[in-house]
């Protein structure tokens, strides 16, 4: 994959921003589940049974687990939580002129920029509401997990903004490569803990079998699962995966379609990242909406080659976490034991997706691509020298499949219109760019044998 910038001097002076006012925030968010053909696969207990609502209870509000297990198409927007959405939304969406020159492509390429949030990314858009309807249950106290970094920084944001306290369990790779985001949190009045911790009987647990584990979200989210069920004033705050979170992200895309008209165009390919599938679900979501009702709209999932869970992995039920504390859901997944390598796009390093997100790509409603981690860097970087913004590693991996649909356009000279989410800045993950280039990152392909593995201790229930 090559990216060959055009000279300064050919490039277009500017880009062009489609704004919305703050009247024009999303008053209700939009719920995929309404659209899709069939309904969701229930979650499982231990006992290979579908759970109901009260399973859920020791470490969710009633509110949450109620648009957890909803099928109505439209969930109204909290008007707190839109007043503070209004800190930073509605987010703007540009007309990627001087990439399209740099790329000399015919394709039209825009993007909705989410790194505008105090926290710089898309993660607030959830953290905010999670943290409101915690507050109204009478919670006083968050148990959360963190990869990157970026959803425990939007936690502790909103915890601050609600009076809540917050205890993140941050994966330990990223606790060392991403020690600003560390700070970020601790600003916000958030105690972090690298995680495997000795703070958890599943920490402990992992930190006995190997004293050098780095870490990962499954690892992180038991640790945090276990904490919030183990005191009564305290809840669990997811910060991709579930329903109820992939619905609040949907701001995204309801505000993109607005911006669209505006722009008087329509995008014939959406892409963007996906780990656990927030980010592609809030971006993609609402277009899905369209695409049921006959609209031709192609949906990308975007993952790294290192951790491929979409393009890899197997539809069966699983744990959303290593310790198996949470319920089995019906998704891709890797294995919930599966040790992703420690990538510079930790946000990514997930052994699951989404359930909704895993059964619209098993149905073939939505497409997905895996892309190595260098080819992410060096479309960061063509973007970063077109349009000015320094992308997050995660964000990087939509930049790269969107350049490279471009590209194709460029070889057919079609001219299609594209549109990624950037998802957040990359300001406190220039240690992954000096890796990059100081040559010192390398791609990760992970071993079909180690996916096997496994795979082979997935839970022999359902699917």
């Amino acid at each position: 994959m090559a990216f060959l910038l055009s000279p300064q001097k050919d490039r277009p002076m500017s880009r062009t921003k489609f704004l919305l006012d703050e009247s024009e925030i999303p008053t209700h968010w939009y719920n995929v589940v309404a659209d899709m053909p069939n309904p969701p696969a229930p979650p499982l207990g231990p006992d290979g049974k579908p759970i109901g609502p009260e399973a859920l209870t020791a470490i969710f509000p009633m509110s949450l687990i109620e648009q957890e297990m909803s099928a109505q198409r439209w969930i109204e927007i909290p008007e707190k939580v839109r007043e503070i959405y209004q800190l930073w939304r509605p987010s703007p969406l540009f007309r990627a002129h001087r990439l399209e020159a740099a790329l000399g492509t015919p394709a039209k390429i825009y993007y909705k920029y989410e790194g505008v949030s105090p926290a710089g990314s898309h993660k607030p858009n959830t953290a905010i509401a999670q943290a409101y309807y915690n507050k109204e249950a009478g919670i006083k106290r968050i148990a959360t997990e963190t990869g990157a970094g970026q959803w425990g920084c939007s936690m502790a944001l909103a915890g601050q903004m609600f009076g809540l306290e917050v205890q993140v369990y941050m994966v330990k790779v990223s606790y060392g490569q991403k020690p600003y985001r560390r700070s970020m949190m601790q600003t916000w009045g958030a105690k972090v803990f690298a995680s495997p911790s000795m703070e958890t009987n599943s920490g402990r647990a992992a930190l006995a079998q190997d004293p050098d584990n780095q870490g990962s979200l499954g690892l992180a989210i038991s640790e945090a699962v276990e904490d919030a069920a183990s005191r009564s004033d305290t809840n669990y705050a997811l910060g991709s995966v579930l329903n109820h979170v992939l619905l609040h992200q949907t701001v995204i895309g309801l505000e993109a379609k607005k911006q669209f008209e505006k722009a008087g165009d329509y995008p014939d390919m959406i892409f963007a990242p996906c780990g656990g599938g927030s980010n592609f679900g809030g971006a993609a979501f609402p277009f899905f909406a369209d695409k049921a009702a006959g609209k031709n709209v192609r949906l990308v999932a975007v993952e790294p080659t290192s951790c491929p869970t979409l393009t890899r992995g197997h539809y069966a039920y699983d744990f959303g976490d290593t310790a198996k504390l949470t319920p089995m859901m019906l998704m891709y997944t890797l294995g919930h034991d599966f040790m992703p390598p420690g990538i510079h796009a930790g946000g990514l390093r997930y052994h699951g997706d989404s359930a909704l997100v895993s059964q619209l790509y098993h149905e073939k409603l939505i497409e997905a691509v895996a892309v190595p981690q260098l080819a992410t860097f060096q479309a960061g970087v063509t973007f970063a020298r077109s349009e000015g913004i320094i992308p997050a590693p995660e964000s990087n991996h939509a930049i790269a499949a969107c350049i490279d649909e471009a590209l194709r356009c460029k070889e057919s000279g079609e001219a299609k219109t594209l549109f990624f989410n950037l998802s957040g800045h990359g300001h406190f993950d220039m240690g992954a760019y000096d890796s990059y280039f100081s040559g010192k990152l390398e791609d990760y392909a992970y071993p079909e044998e180690a996916i096997e593995a496994a795979l082979e201790r997935l839970p022999k229930v359902g699917g």
